[in-house]
């Protein structure tokens, strides 16, 4: 078995006589490195982190106390515990040197075995964050691949129903991860928090935007014609059909789940901004944004997608129908990001397009 790698500290003193004693107490427990003044100890703290510092206050140029603020400040170094060693006894010098983070204040001249005695306390306290920290992230891992697994699962159910949604879902979720970063980019939307795990759940979300479809009758799912009104009535219901299937898996996970985004796109993606869509007759910011991104996404691609009951449409008839729908069926500003950067939602197209006939119309536009 590998013998287990020593800890290292860094001792940043500006006494030879100081950094001797040190050295010879903690060498044979640690790989002890040594810095003679505080521009030099976080150069060292840059170039290899240890796992402790003992830290003098008192020495020229840069004291203990800035040196350990700095470190305090960066992202990268503020969980090093410090132990701060100094020949000032005050009560305010050892407050100040705890306010700036320190995890311990020794007094010189300092005894040997309690030094060393109290850098083993602050190493095992060390270890101890450091394991539980690597299990929230191995936790976190795991959550985030049972919802993955929970949301694919759901979409391959309403695949598994409507053989032409498997390039509709992968095409849709990247228009709509698309018109999120955007959203982000231009802050056209500041009552959303557009962050990045909310466009990663938004994205993951998408493809259950037609989940109710299960519910649908294949006589009415499957018709390569025009539907009837009383067909569409049924068709419909798809709407109300996603949420209530989402909602039912939400029951377990309690209120605001991962799975909120996902009952909000499956609900309200065929509203339209007038009023005039389906199933409330939302209209305007009443719409969820979600449900909004989603609405372009998915009548985009219905446009430039083949079906046994029309051709692929091109590119520029597929932009100029959405730009018609602007304020109308869809939201203007989001039509607005469209247009702006139609040619990315076209390469998407063009990637997961179903089939060579509908890559061929959009190529060739």
């Amino acid at each position: 078995m590998a013998k287990a790698e020593k800890h290292k500290i860094l001792v940043v003193d500006d006494s030879e006589a100081n950094v001797d004693v040190l050295f010879q107490v903690l060498r044979h427990d640690y790989t002890v490195s040594v810095a003679m003044n505080g521009r030099e100890a976080l150069d060292l703290v840059e170039d290899d982190p240890p796992d402790l510092i003992l830290l003098d206050v008192m020495m020229p140029g840069m004291d203990g106390y800035e040196v350990c603020r700095r470190l305090k400040e960066s992202e990268l170094y503020r969980e090093i515990p410090v132990i701060f060693l100094t020949a000032m006894d005050d009560e305010d010098d050892e407050a100040r040197g705890l306010d700036l983070g320190a995890v311990d204040y020794i007094i010189k001249p300092f005894r040997p075995r309690l030094l060393e005695r109290r850098v083993k306390t602050q190493i095992s306290l060390k270890e101890h964050r450091d394991n539980l920290e690597e299990i929230v992230r191995e936790r976190t891992r795991l959550l985030n691949l049972t919802q993955d697994v929970t949301i694919e699962s759901l979409g391959n159910l309403a695949e598994y129903r409507d053989q032409e949604t498997g390039g509709h879902i992968k095409r849709t979720k990247n228009y709509v991860r698309h018109l999120a970063e955007e959203i982000r980019r231009i802050a056209k939307y500041p009552e959303h928090f557009m962050d990045d795990a909310y466009i990663d759940l938004l994205t993951k979300s998408a493809p259950l935007h037609d989940i109710g479809k299960v519910g649908v009758p294949d006589s009415i799912l499957l018709k390569p014609g025009k539907l009837t009104p009383e067909e569409f009535e049924e068709m419909k219901k798809h709407t109300l059909y996603g949420r209530d299937i989402i909602a039912a898996s939400e029951k377990s996970l309690g209120e605001d789940s991962f799975l909120s985004i996902a009952r909000e796109i499956a609900y309200s993606h065929h509203e339209k901004w007038d009023g005039s869509g389906y199933p409330e007759a939302k209209k305007g910011r009443g719409i969820p944004l979600s449900g909004r991104m989603m609405a372009i996404a998915d009548v985009y691609d219905a446009l430039i997608s083949k079906r046994v009951y029309k051709p692929p449409f091109p590119h520029e008839k597929a932009l100029g129908i959405i730009l018609e729908g602007r304020g109308k069926h869809f939201d203007p500003d989001m039509v607005d990001i469209f247009a702006a950067t139609e040619n990315k939602f076209r390469e998407i197209a063009i990637k997961y397009a179903d089939f060579d006939e509908e890559r061929e119309v959009l190529s060739s536009t």
